[in-house]
Formats: structure tokens, sequence, C-alpha cells
């Protein structure tokens, strides 16, 4: 079964390496899974419930429920901002979990992956993102992680589509939503 995968990307900085990561993924996704890459995540709105009522939501937020309701699982790439998730990225989920438990995100296997410059490689994010993801409705895949450190220095010559070692890593993890999305299919 060919399973689909949207991966979101927490930073929308040009040169992200966690955009690179995302990338990565999608080169070298196995056979059976396509990778969707979604664009757009700067001009979705913050979440506000005032807007979120038929013939009012905003045409960035409309796209992406509907991008995200044609794929069965995700893949979510967080740097750490400060310690936590990047906003970008907390409000994908929030417009992903609405309506209440019958969102676009709801039930669906996500991984969470991602890379950061500190020695833990965004962890902390990486596990914030999980929770609110979690609390959202959709079904994180706890033994599917992946945290790179030193982003800025083991990324500074090499993109990851490169690193044996990344890719190796990140097909295990694609691997595991496969799995995951095949089983809830």
């Amino acid at each position: 079964m060919s399973v689909r995968i949207l991966a979101l990307v927490g930073s929308l900085r040009a040169g992200s390496h966690n955009r690179q990561l995302a990338e990565a993924a999608a080169k070298h996704a196995p056979s059976g899974v396509e990778i969707e890459l979604f664009e757009g995540l700067a001009e979705v709105p913050f979440y506000n419930e005032d807007t979120d009522v038929e013939g009012s939501v905003p045409a960035a937020a409309a796209r992406l429920r509907e991008v995200a309701g044609k794929t069965e699982a995700f893949l979510l790439f967080s740097p750490e901002y400060n310690g936590t998730m990047p906003a970008v990225l907390k409000n994908a989920i929030d417009w992903l979990s609405r309506p209440y438990g019958v969102g676009a995100i709801s039930g669906k296997p996500v991984a969470v992956v991602g890379t950061a410059f500190g020695q833990y490689g965004g962890v902390w994010a990486q596990d914030d993102v999980r929770k609110s993801v979690g609390i959202a409705g959709a079904v994180v895949l706890e033994d599917a992680k992946l945290s790179i450190p030193g982003s800025v220095t083991r990324f500074a010559d090499t993109h990851p589509a490169d690193d044996a070692e990344v890719v190796t890593a990140l097909t295990e993890v694609l691997g595991k939503v496969h799995s995951a999305a095949s089983v809830a299919a």
C-alpha cells in the first residue's frame, strides 16, 4: 500500500536545516512512501475561533486542512526556539485539530523529528510537538524519533540528503510511519 505523508517544517528560514532534512526524507523515501512537503505555513494566520466558521476560514488555513485531509500520516520537523517548538508549527497543529475530534490530523500517525544547533538536537521542542499533536488527536509514534544535534556544524558543508547516517535514520522513521499508516488504513 502506498502511503502519503505530509511533511510540515517548523522553520520558515530559506536555508533551514530542518527544511533540508524534510527534503532528504522526500528524496530518500522508501518504496510505497510519498512525501509532500507543505508550502505555505507562513501564510496561515494564527488560529482564531472567530474566523474558523464555515465561509470565513482563511484560504491558507483551508488549503492546509484540505491537503492534510488527503494524507494518511504526518512527519513534523521541528527546530528548537527558546527551548520549545516554533509558533508556526504549533499554529498548524491548532488549525489541523479543528473541528474538535474530527480535525484533519485526528487518528492519523505522526512522527516528529528535527535538528538544532544545541547538543540535544531540539529534543525539548520535539517532545512539546509530540505532546501538542497528541492532545490534538493524532496517533503519536513514540518510537519514531530523530533528533540531530549540532546542525550548524554538521550541515555546514553537507546537505542532510548526502549524510549516510541521517539518511539511514530517516529511512527507519519513514518505515515506522509507513507501517503505522498501513495498519490504520
